[in-house]
C-alpha cells in the first residue's frame, strides 16, 4: 500500500520511502521517515497534489510522489507523550558571569567584526527578527522563499555587528539553488557565530536543521520563536534540558511581539566574541541500533579527517554527508579510489546493519535524537487556534467548489477596488492638487517672465510628464497593499496548491503561481523570487512568462487610456487586459514546453503555513517602501527621460526652439520607424516615442505622451481604435530596463536579449492581428 492510497482522514505509517536523488534526500530531510506516522489531510480541488499531516505540520506532495511511499495503515496517529524527566538548572550557556569559564576563553579583539548568519526554516518568523535586530525594512512575507536575496545589517546598538539573513531552508542538502547558497554561506564565510531560529509551535521539524548547524564547529544560539503561541495553547518547553541536551544556549522569544529579543543578542554578541563552539556535535547513540549508524560517521571521519581540514569543512558535517553521497561535499574532499572504497564498504556495513538505506539512516539518527529530546523537554500544545482557525479557512479557499471561484473573486475585488474604489479616490486628489500647483508655477513663471525655453521645460516637460505619472501613486500603493495581505496573510501558499495540477498542464509546478502573482506588483521581484524553485528549467521558464503578468508600472497607462476614452468601463477593460496578458502566457508556455523546455515540471513539495494576521508594521513598511521606489523612480529616470524627450521634441537639428514639434529631432529620428508601426495603427511618431521610452520605465509612457500631444490632448489627436493598439503593445512588449536587468542576472545577456526581441516581435503580432478584429467589433 502507498501513501497514495490512503483516503481523507486516513492514517498510515510509513515503511520505505521510495525514489532517487536529490527529491528523495528532500523528502527524508522534511521528516518522511520509515516509522514516520502520517495522516491524508487534503486534496487540492482538482485532485492533486494532496495534504498531509506528520510531525505536526502540513506538507503537500503530489499522488505521483505519494505513490512511491510505501506504508501500514493504522487507525489513528500516536498520542503525544508527556515529557518524563525531572527540570534542570540553568546550564548558563553563552553567559557571562558565574557560568562563563575564565580559564579555557579566548575572545577576539575589541574591533572585530562579529558576523553572524541568521538561519532557519521558511516560514518561522526569520526575517520578522533580522527586523527586530537591524532595524531593516526588509519585506516580510508568510509564503516559502520571501527572502531571496543576501540581506545585511548591523544589530542595534552594536556597530562592530553584521547579520546576514540568508534564505528559509529547510537542511543543508543541495536540494534548491537557496539551500547551496545558505550552505555555502555558512562553509566558505564562516560567521563568527549562527543564529539560528526555530519555530518552537513546530519543533521537530525546524530542530532537524538545527543538528546540521551543530555540526558546523561554529558557535551557535537558538531562538525559540513563537513560544508565546506555545504557552497560549497550554503548552511548554524545558529551556534548561535543552539547553543542557544541545550544548548551546536557548532563548525563548517572539520576534513578532519583540520579547526575549534583547537577551538573544546577549547571548549572540558573548559567543560570538568568546567563540563558545556547541558543547556536543556527536547525535548518534550508542545503543541505538547497536550503533550502527555510530560506527559508520566514526569510521569515516577517520578516513577524512586531513581531506576535512584541507577543503576547510567540519568533518563531522563532511563524514554524514559524505555517508548520505552528498556529491558536493565527495567533490571537495577529493578523496582518492581506495578512500572512497573503504567508504563505500562502510556505508554497505551501515545499510545491512541498519535495515536502512544510507540517506535515510543518518535521517532517521537525527530525528531519533529529536524525538527523545522533544519526549523529556516539551509539553506538546493543545490543537493551536490559529490551526483551527486554518482549517475552517482553508474549507473555503481550498475547499472543491468554492477555491478557485473565491481565488476569482478576491483577484477582481482587488482590481475593483484599486482602479474604482481606493485608487481610483485618492487619484482624484492627487490629480487635482497637481493640476493646482501646475496653475500656480504656470502662473508665476509668467508673472517673472521667464525665457520661453525654460518656461516650457518646467510646466510641459517637467509638470505635464512626471507630474502625470505621480498621479498614478495611489493606485500602485493600493495593489501593493492588497498584495501584501495574500502574501502576509499564507494565502498566496494555498493558491500555489489549488493551482498546481493546472499549472502542470503549462509545464509548471504550483511554486510558479508565487513569482508570477508577485509579477503583477513588479517584475524585478517576481524575477528575483524564481530562485526558490528547485529546477533550474522551472525557473528559467517562470521568468521568461513573467513579464506577462501585468506589472504595476503599466497600470499609468492603462489608467490614462481608459479614462481618455473608454470612460465608465475601467474595470472591465482592466480585467481584459490582465486576462489577455496571463493567456498569452499559457499560449507562450505552451509553446515553451514542446521546444525550449521540454519535460515535466518538478515535484510538488510545500508546506502550507497557519494564516496568519498580517502585522500592520510590516504592511506600513512594504508600501513605504514601494512609494518610495515610486518617487525615486519618478524624479531620477522619469525625470531624466521627461527631460530627453521634452529636449529632443522642443529643439530642431539646428537646436533652435521650436513651436510644432513635427519638426523637432525627435520627430527626425523616429520618422525611419513609423513605417515599421504603421501596419499595427501606430504609425504617429509621437507614439513610438512614448513607448520607446517605455523601455526605461513604463510609466514614462504617459508622461511622454502628455509632453508630446500638449494642450490639444490625445482624444483628439489619435482615435479609439489606436488608442485599444496602444493598449494591446504596452501589455505585451519588452518590459522595462530593470526587469530586463535582472532577467540577465538570473540567465545570462542572451536570455535577456531574446526576452526583449521575442517580446516586441510577439506585442506587433499580437496588434496585427486584434486591429482588424476591433474594426470588425465597431471600435474606430
Amino acid at each position: 500500500m502507498t501513501l497514495r492510497d490512503l483516503n481523507i482522514g486516513e492514517c498510515g505509517k510509513i515503511t520505505a520511502v521510495g525514489g532517487t536523488g536529490a527529491l528523495r534526500q528532500h523528502f527524508l530531510d522534511m521528516g518522511i521517515l520509515p516509522e514516520t506516522e502520517i495522516q491524508f489531510v487534503k486534496a487540492a480541488p482538482m485532485g492533486d497534489p494532496l495534504e498531509f499531516t506528520l510531525h505536526g505540520y502540513e506538507l503537500t506532495l503530489r499522488k505521483d510522489d505519494a505513490a512511491h511511499i510505501t506504508i501500514e495503515k493504522i487507525t489513528e496517529l500516536s498520542k503525544p507523550v508527556e515529557k518524563d524527566s525531572e527540570s534542570i538548572h540553568h546550564p548558563g550557556l553563552g553567559e557571562g558571569g558565574i557560568y562563563h569559564d575564565d580559564k579555557h576563553e579566548k575572545p577576539l579583539p575589541d574591533d572585530t567584526i562579529l558576523s553572524y548568519a541568521l538561519v532557519g526554516n521558511q516560514n518561522c518568523g526569520k526575517t520578522t527578527l533580522f527586523n527586530r535586530l537591524t532595524g531593516s525594512n526588509q519585506h516580510v512575507g508568510n509564503f516559502p522563499g520571501v527572502t531571496v536575496d543576501r540581506k545585511d545589517g548591523v544589530i542595534i546598538g552594536y556597530p562592530n555587528t553584521s547579520v546576514t539573513d540568508l534564505p528559509g531552508i529547510y537542511s543543508m542538502s543541495p536540494y534548491t539553488s537557496e539551500e547551496i547558497v545558505s550552505r555555502n554561506f555558512v562553509l566558505d564565510e564562516k560567521p563568527k557565530a549562527i543564529i539560528n531560529i526555530v519555530d518552537a509551535s513546530n519543533i521537530e521539524r525546524n530542530l532537524y536543521l538545527t543538528m546540521q548547524l551543530l555540526e558546523m564547529e561554529i558557535p551557535v544560539v537558538i531562538a525559540l520563536n513563537m513560544m508565546d503561541e506555545v504557552t497560549g495553547n497550554g503548552g511548554s518547553i524545558d529551556i534548561n534540558k535543552m539547553e543542557s541536551m544541545l550544548g548551546v544556549p536557548v532563548v525563548p522569544i517572539s520576534a513578532n511581539k519583540n520579547q526575549g529579543v534583547d537577551e538573544l543578542i546577549k547571548h549572540a554578541i558573548h559567543i560570538a566574541h568568546y567563540q563558545e563552539k556547541p558543547l556536543r556535535q556527536d547525535f548518534c547513540d550508542v545503543e541505538d541500533n547497536n550503533g550502527a549508524v555510530h560506527r559508520a560517521i566514526h569510521s569515516v571521519i577517520h578516513i577524512i579527517q586531513d581531506h576535512a581540514e584541507k577543503a576547510g569543512i567540519p568533518v563531522r558535517f563532511a563524514a554524514s554527508k559524505i555517508i548520505e553521497g552528498d556529491p558536493l561535499i565527495v567533490h571537495k574532499l577529493e578523496l582518492d579510489v581506495n578512500e572512497k572504497e573503504i567508504i563505500e564498504h562502510i556505508v554497505l556495513q551501515l545499510q545491512n546493519e541498519r535495515g536502512l538505506d544510507r540517506s535515510a539512516a543518518i535521517a532517521d539518527m537525527r530525528f531519533s535524537f529529536i524525538t527523545r529530546m522533544c519526549h523529556q523537554c516539551v509539553i506538546k500544545p493543545k490543537e493551536s487556534k490559529e490551526h483551527r482557525r486554518s482549517e475552517k479557512l482553508d474549507k473555503i479557499f481550498t475547499g472543491k467548489f468554492t477555491a478557485i471561484p473565491t481565488f476569482i473573486l478576491i483577484m477582481i475585488g482587488i482590481f475593483y477596488l484599486t482602479f474604482n474604489v481606493i485608487g481610483a479616490f485618492f487619484q482624484d486628489l492627487l490629480e487635482k492638487g497637481i493640476d493646482k500647483l501646475t496653475v500656480l508655477t504656470d502662473t508665476a513663471l509668467t508673472k517673472l517672465d521667464v525665457n520661453a525655453a525654460l518656461h516650457s521645460l518646467v510646466i510641459d516637460g517637467i509638470f505635464s510628464g512626471v507630474g502625470s505619472v505621480l498621479s498614478f501613486l495611489p493606485i500602485i500603493v493600493t495593489l501593493f497593499f492588497f498584495i501584501s495581505m495574500l502574501e502576509d496573510s499564507g494565502y498566496i501558499a494555498r493558491v500555489a496548491f489549488v493551482m498546481d495540477k493546472l499549472l502542470r498542464k503549462i509545464g509548471l509546478s504550483g511554486r510558479s503561481i508565487v513569482p508570477m502573482l508577485i509579477g503583477f506588483g513588479c517584475s524585478v521581484p517576481a524575477v528575483m523570487s524564481t530562485r526558490t524553485l528547485p529546477s533550474e528549467r522551472d525557473r528559467k521558464m517562470t521568468i521568461l512568462l513573467t513579464p506577462f503578468m501585468s506589472c504595476s508600472a503599466k497600470l499609468p497607462i492603462y489608467a490614462f487610456f481608459v479614462s481618455q476614452f473608454f470612460p465608465g468601463k475601467g474595470g472591465f477593460i482592466m480585467a481584459g487586459l490582465y486576462l489577455l496578458g496571463i493567456v498569452t502566457g499559457v499560449l507562450v508556455a505552451l509553446v515553451y514546453r514542446k521546444t525550449l523546455f521540454k519535460g515535466e515540471a518538478v515535484p510538488f513539495v510545500m508546506e502550507l503555513p497557519n494564516y496568519r494576521m498580517p502585522g500592520a508594521k510590516n504592511v506600513l513598511q512594504l508600501l513605504w517602501e514601494k512609494a518610495k521606489d515610486f518617487l525615486v523612480k519618478a524624479f531620477s529616470i522619469i525625470l531624466i527621460a521627461t527631460v530627453c524627450v521634452w529636449f529632443l521634441q522642443s529643439f530642431d537639428l539646428h537646436f533652435n526652439f521650436v513651436n510644432d514639434s513635427s519638426t523637432s529631432i525627435m520627430a527626425k529620428i523616429c520618422g525611419f520607424l513609423v513605417p515599421v508601426f504603421k501596419p499595427i495603427g501606430l504609425g504617429d511618431w509621437r507614439i513610438v516615442v512614448s513607448l520607446i521610452s517605455g523601455f526605461m520605465a513604463k510609466e514614462s509612457v504617459v508622461s511622454t505622451i502628455s509632453i508630446l500631444f500638449g494642450e490639444a490632448g490625445i482624444t483628439n489627436a489619435i482615435s479609439t481604435l489606436t488608442a485599444s493598439m496602444i493598449l494591446i503593445f504596452s501589455l505585451i512588449y519588452t518590459p522595462c530596463v530593470a526587469t530586463i536587468a535582472a532577467v540577465k542576472r538570473e540567465l545570462g545577456a542572451k536570455w535577456a536579449i531574446s526576452v526583449v526581441v521575442f517580446q516586441c516581435v510577439l506585442a506587433w503580432l499580437l496588434c496585427f492581428a486584434f486591429k482588424p478584429l476591433l474594426t470588425m467589433l465597431g471600435v474606430s
